[in-house]
Formats: C-alpha cells, sequence, structure tokens
C-alpha cells in the first residue's frame, strides 16, 4: 500500500508550508516551523506577511488561500489554509528570533469605511495588521525614543520561546483579608534620578526588583501595577522643541495595544527588541517578588482599546474584524463607555474569548496572582450597551478553572454613567475598589459633619453594600493613581491640572479634600504639623478598617502632585517616586511602617466575615462595640468616633490564637475631646498603640512595646487625631 503524506507540503516562493492548526491563536512554534492562526468573521482574503526584524518592507507575503505549488512535484496546486472563520497555516524553517509578522485582510463583498467616517467594515488589503494574540510587540521597543512616524506598520508581532527557570516558583495564594496592597507605576518607581537603581534599570521591571526589599519593609504583600500591556506612550503625545521635552505624553498607559505582550519600553532589555528577554524579565520580577512573599496584581484593560473612535488609527482589531470587537452605534459609529473612543464588545463570545485567554496566559505564564478591572462595569455590557443582568464574561471569569486562585478585582463603574459599587456582578469572587468608602473617609477626615454613621461602615468593610460577601469584597483605599495623591488630599481644596494643557478641565473636581488653611506648599508650621497629622490619621483609619487596605505609590513619604488630579501625560517628576523624601519625611514612612505592622499582627483586623454586634461566644463582650466620647454611649451625629473589637472573635482562633482588644477612638472635631474607656476584664490593661496628636516617636510604638496608660479610664484625643489601644493581658 502507498503511504499516504498526513501533512501535505505546499510551496510559495520557496516558503514550506502545510495546512495550521486552528488552536491556540496567534504564532506557535511547532516542530520544524511556526503555526499562525487569525479568526475573522467577515473577511474572505488574508494574507501572511513576514519581515526581518526593523525592516519597513515585508520581504514575504503568503496568502492563506491561492494558488500554491507540491512540494514534492511542483506541480499548481489550489489550497485554502482555512478552517470555519479562522485563517491558519504553518510555515516551516522559520527562524523565530529574526522575523516579526503581521496580517492583512479583506473582503470586496463589504463596503469598506474610509478613515474618519464611520461604518462597520474597516477593510484594507494594503494595510498591516498586528495579531491580536501577539506575544511580544514590536515598535516601541525603549521608552521616549522618537519613533518613525512614517513606518505604515509601527506596532509590530513578534514570537518569544519561553524557556524560563521559574525554579519551582509558586504564588503565595496570600488570603484576601491579609493583603496590603501598593498601588504602583512601573516607571514611576524608579525613573527618578534619586532611585540609585543600577545604571540603565531606572523605571523597568529591572529597577522594581532592585526595590523589593523596600516593599518588604515598608509591610506589602502585594503590588498592583498599573498597565504593563504594550501600549504606545506617544497617543497624543506633545513635544516641546524650546524645551527639548515631551510636555504630554500616554504616561498610564490605560489604551491598549496588545493583550498578551508586556511593554518593552518597561524593561531595560527592551532596547535589544528581544521580546523573550523581555519576557523573562518581567518573570524574574515576578519570581523575586514570589520568593519575598509578595502577589502581584496587573492592572488590565478590557473596556477599550488605543485604536479609538472612526477617527483613530487602524492597528488590529479594526482591520480584523471591526464588528466583531467593537461596539457599534446602527450608524457605525462606536460606543465610548470608556470615554476614550471605543468600547470594546466584551460579552461577544470571540472577544469574551479572547480576554480569557489573554488572563490564563498571564496567569499561568507569568504566575500572576490576580487582576484589577479597569472601568470593569464595561465587561458588564451588551453588544448594544445595555446592562446584563447575567454577563457571560464576569461570569466566565469567576469560574474559570486557571483562575481558580487569581484575585478578580473590578473598578465598578464606567465613563456612560454606570456605577456599580456595591451591585456588581460577582459570583462569589469578586471585590470591589470600594469608591464610596473612600469618598466618605475623606469627608470624615477634614470634618464634614453628620459622616459618623457612613465612616461607621467604612470601619466594618462596608456591610450595606457587601453584606452577603463579605468585607473582603471591599478594597479600601483612600487616594489612588487617578485623582489627589494623599498629601494633595490635605494640601488642596481644588485641582490644578493647568499642566495637561486642557484649561483645567479634565479631571475630577469632587475631591473631597481640604488644605488645612492653606493652598499648596508652605513654610507655615503649624499648617505642616497638621498635614502630617491629618495623613496619619488617614493611613490610621485605613489600616483599623475590615476589608482590604490599599495606599498609593509614594503615599508613605507624602509624595505630592502639587494638586494634579489627572497626570495620565506626564513622564516627569509629577508621577515619579522621590526617593530623597524616604528622607525628608522619615517620620511619615516609619509610622506607615508601624501602622501596616500593626495590622499585620492583629488578625481581629482581618476578618472575612463580619461582625454581629453580638457576644454569641459569650466572652462577656460583642464582637465589635460602637462608643462616643462616653464609653458605650456613640453618637452618630457629630464627628466622632469610638469602636472596640473583641479578640476573642479572630477569623481563625485555632490559626492565629485570641487577639488583643483595640479600642479606636477618631476625634475629627477641632478641639481636644476627653474619652471615656470601656472597662476591661480584671486581668487586661489598656496600652497606647497610636496617638496621632503626639509627635514621632510617641504618635506610634511596636508590637510588644506599648506603653501601660496611666490612667485606665480616660484618655484626651486632641484635636483632628486619633488614637488606638490596645487591651492585654497583665504579664
Amino acid at each position: 500500500m502507498d503511504r499516504i503524506d498526513v501533512h501535505p507540503t505546499h510551496l510559495f516562493q520557496e516558503f514550506k508550508l502545510r495546512p495550521g492548526k486552528p488552536y491556540p491563536f496567534g504564532a506557535t512554534l511547532v516542530p520544524g516551523g511556526i503555526n499562525f492562526s487569525v479568526f475573522s468573521r467577515n473577511a474572505s482574503y488574508c494574507c501572511l506577511l513576514l519581515f526581518r526584524r526593523g525592516e519597513r518592507e515585508p520581504y514575504a507575503v503568503i496568502p492563506f488561500r491561492g494558488q500554491f505549488l507540491k512540494a514534492a512535484s511542483r506541480e499548481p496546486d489550489w489550497a485554502d489554509f482555512r478552517i470555519g472563520n479562522v485563517f491558519t497555516m504553518t510555515v516551516l524553517d522559520l527562524d523565530h528570533e529574526e522575523i516579526e509578522y503581521g496580517f492583512r485582510m479583506d473582503n470586496p463583498a463589504y463596503p469598506h469605511s474610509e478613515q474618519g467616517k464611520p461604518g462597520f467594515f474597516r477593510f484594507d488589503p494594503a494595510r498591516t495588521l498586528m495579531d491580536p494574540y501577539a506575544k511580544a510587540i514590536g515598535g516601541r521597543d525603549e521608552w521616549g525614543k522618537m519613533p518613525d512616524w512614517s513606518d505604515p506598520y509601527p506596532h509590530r508581532s513578534r514570537i518569544i520561546f519561553d524557556d524560563f527557570d521559574w525554579e519551582g516558583d509558586r504564588p503565595p495564594e496570600i488570603p484576601k483579608e491579609d493583603l496590603v496592597i501598593y498601588e504602583a507605576h512601573v516607571r514611576g518607581f524608579t525613573k527618578h534620578p534619586s532611585s540609585g537603581v543600577r545604571e540603565g534599570r531606572a523605571g523597568t521591571f529591572a529597577g522594581m526588583r532592585e526595590k523589593i526589599p523596600y516593599l518588604k519593609e515598608l509591610g506589602i504583600n502585594c503590588v498592583e501595577l498599573m498597565p504593563i500591556y504594550e501600549f504606545d506612550e506617544f497617543e497624543f503625545s506633545k513635544y516641546d522643541e524650546a524645551t527639548g521635552r515631551w510636555v504630554k505624553m500616554n504616561y498610564w498607559g490605560y489604551s491598549t495595544v496588545g493583550f498578551f505582550a508586556p511593554k518593552a519600553g518597561f524593561a531595560a532589555t527592551g532596547k535589544t527588541g528581544d521580546g523573550t528577554m523581555v519576557a523573562d524579565e518581567l518573570k524574574t520580577l515576578v519570581k523575586e517578588l514570589h520568593r519575598h512573599g509578595i502577589e502581584i496584581i496587573l492592572d488590565v484593560v478590557f473596556n477599550h482599546t488605543a485604536e479609538g473612535d472612526h477617527r483613530g488609527p487602524v492597528i488590529s482589531y479594526k482591520g480584523i474584524d471591526n464588528q466583531t470587537y467593537y461596539m457599534l452605534t446602527p450608524e457605525g459609529y462606536y460606543q465610548n463607555f470608556s470615554g476614550t473612543g471605543n468600547s470594546l464588545n466584551c460579552n461577544d463570545p470571540i472577544v469574551r474569548g479572547m480576554i480569557l485567554d489573554a488572563l490564563r496566559y498571564w496567569a499561568s505564564e507569568y504566575h500572576i496572582d490576580g487582576f484589577r478591572f479597569d472601568l470593569a462595569s464595561i465587561l458588564s455590557r451588551n453588544a448594544f450597551g445595555a446592562p446584563m443582568d447575567n454577563p457571560p464574561l464576569l461570569e466566565a471569569l469567576a469560574f474559570d478553572p486557571v483562575l481558580g486562585k487569581c484575585k478578580l478585582i473590578a473598578e465598578a463603574w464606567d465613563a456612560g454613567g454606570l456605577y456599580q459599587v456595591g451591585s456588581f456582578p460577582n459570583y462569589g469572587r469578586w471585590s470591589e475598589w470600594n469608591g464610596k468608602s473612600r469618598d466618605t473617609l475623606r469627608r470624615f477626615l477634614k470634618g464634614d459633619q453628620g459622616q459618623a454613621g457612613a465612616m461607621s461602615q467604612v470601619l466594618q468593610g462596608s456591610p450595606g453594600l457587601y453584606g452577603s460577601r463579605g468585607p473582603t469584597a471591599s478594597i479600601n483605599f483612600i487616594s489612588c493613581h487617578d485623582g489627589f495623591t494623599l498629601y494633595d488630599t490635605v494640601a488642596y481644596n481644588g485641582k490644578h491640572n493647568e499642566a495637561n494643557l486642557q484649561n483645567n478641565q479634565d479631571g475630577d473636581n469632587d475631591n473631597n479634600s481640604w488644605n488645612c488653611g492653606w493652598e499648596g506648599e508652605t513654610d507655615d508650621p503649624g499648617i505642616n504639623a497638621l498635614r502630617r497629622r491629618q495623613i496619619k490619621n488617614a493611613v490610621t483609619m485605613l489600616m483599623v478598617s475590615q476589608g482590604v487596605p490599599m495606599i498609593l505609590q509614594g503615599d508613605e513619604v507624602g509624595s505630592t502632585k502639587y494638586g494634579n488630579s489627572n497626570t495620565y501625560c506626564h513622564d516627569n517628576e509629577l508621577n515619579w517616586l522621590d526617593w530623597s523624601l524616604t528622607e525628608k519625611n522619615s517620620e511619615l514612612l516609619r509610622f506607615f511602617k508601624q501602622i501596616i505592622a500593626f495590622r499585620h499582627a492583629h488578625s481581629i483586623l482581618r476578618n472575612s466575615h463580619y461582625f454581629s454586634n453580638q457576644d454569641w461566644k459569650g466572652t462577656g463582650y460583642a464582637d465589635i462595640t460602637w462608643h462616643g466620647t462616653q464609653a458605650w454611649n456613640a453618637d452618630w451625629s457629630g464627628n466622632v468616633v469610638a469602636f472596640m473589637l473583641n479578640g476573642q472573635y479572630v477569623k481563625k482562633k485555632e490559626e492565629y490564637g485570641a487577639d488583643d482588644f483595640i479600642y479606636v477612638a477618631m476625634n475629627m472635631h477641632w478641639d481636644a475631646l476627653p474619652f471615656e474607656l470601656p472597662v476591661l476584664p480584671p486581668e487586661y490593661t489598656w496600652r497606647m498603640a497610636v496617638n496621632t496628636s503626639m509627635a514621632s516617636p510617641q504618635d506610634i510604638f511596636a508590637h510588644g512595646e506599648e506603653p501601660v496608660l496611666d490612667d485606665q479610664h480616660q484618655v484626651i484625643a486632641g484635636g483632628r487625631s486619633v488614637f488606638v489601644l490596645v487591651g492585654r493581658k497583665n504579664n
């Protein structure tokens, strides 16, 4: 019997081709070659373009359908390298390290939309398109290097080879209630000249790796990185010829070019143009964070892409299948629930599959521990933009087996007015950035009347919002990248965004801030002392609240953006962490370290369930009790809140043992007030742990070194101050 060739080989301009595998999408190394696979529901024509790295013109244009030669006889042969709506072929004998690739697509049967005009199809047989599944993307290899604006293919698909040695690394899988999250920007964390990282590493994954001991000493066990997917820092950029500096850049990166590729410009190895080296640099950072007991969460942007509206560029998704990837109006305009020009059609089965594939890839190949979803409410909308009761994407993410241990965090609102804090579809898995608790804490901090009752909800982890989900559904924060820093919250009454060149019209107008008597910087020692105290008050409130606390990069040393609430476009000192502040504001840094250590030391602050306000164990004290200036007599009408936690009600007593009693008094009145203390069992005494009205080092004491109060019945709380006591058994 004659042997049947189950893998027929075709020739095209001396390239050896075979029918490909439809899955996985993208470019995959296979024995002897590379398998290329790309989906398009509406394209009838597709070709693969191969480039030598960095060259403008392709050295090969290979159609997926057409006239080829049989390899054995070189006789003409028709082949259609397509399965369903997937164009796929294997090209043999390619050197993956030396090539870049892209696609061209068309369907003459559909009317093409002209640039700048609405329409459903944006096929252009002359345009080279980036692979949506590209694991590495060239074109922005070195941050801030002026691109070739005339390059017809500016974002280039590349191929990586995964042979990284993880050395047995496993995700730490820290319980959510035990996390202390630090929101950081890879470039901003070490770019400032004062960072002291090795030459060539400033603003990179490698630079961040050098600062892991700092994070560890601060008490951080989870880093949440602002977008590290490939994006274009030159989007909406503006160059000042007079100063020779970029006055505007896409610094934050909330405008994704490719969902699978780490940003080469964030890698010290990026300038090499080797995508595998970039990937390995990020993996090394992840491995080292894990080795130090620190998890890593990625801020992911699946609500829109960098392609903008009908006036924006065609990079990938528009030209491959515009109608599939984006929400469109009946007239062919882009729905804009993101405020950036377009909205990804997240609940389309194809787009949903791509998002799942991307997150599985990051979780499995990069060992990422969780994801924070920017403008996540868009992920709950259907193709017409209407909110869905049971969004398929959110359900799939919650129950996906690969993502089963990943933290899922939603920014539960979007720019289209859909605000879902407390009502985001969660399936028992999702946590939320709790914008409501942030607003309440800021109002209470600056002394607004009538906030005491709302503040009691914040301190319990917002049971009114998340009653059936538990306090870990609440990611508590005072500040984040978007809005004022913590210092600016106590130094500015209004935003000062003039440097954004938008006439101060951008950014949030409602920051619930108070400048302590002077707008901006001052030499007045009284105002500066009050600001330091307010910062200490704020972080103390955050760390004694149930839920998951998150602090913003630099808040621990009093970083300022000088009142700019929207620094999305500044690659300069407004966003770079000034490491000299660790010395200048060492008092603040010491306080942050100690108050974070206080939280870690007391498991009663880290419950996975809500308090019942009852003594269901029969200990003589309820799990939580509320007080005012008089013990056992809370006053919800003013700006004073006090509460006591019973350490017998820790989340896992068998694991942690019983904790101390903890009493917290918050006096946001401008005058000092006496607080009557609850009486402890006879064998216990009150000890002072925190008193923000005192100068350092008497403002906070290390665990086990808290001094016993001389007066066990009353403490005077200074104006606008917080004190925290621990009730511990006598030795």
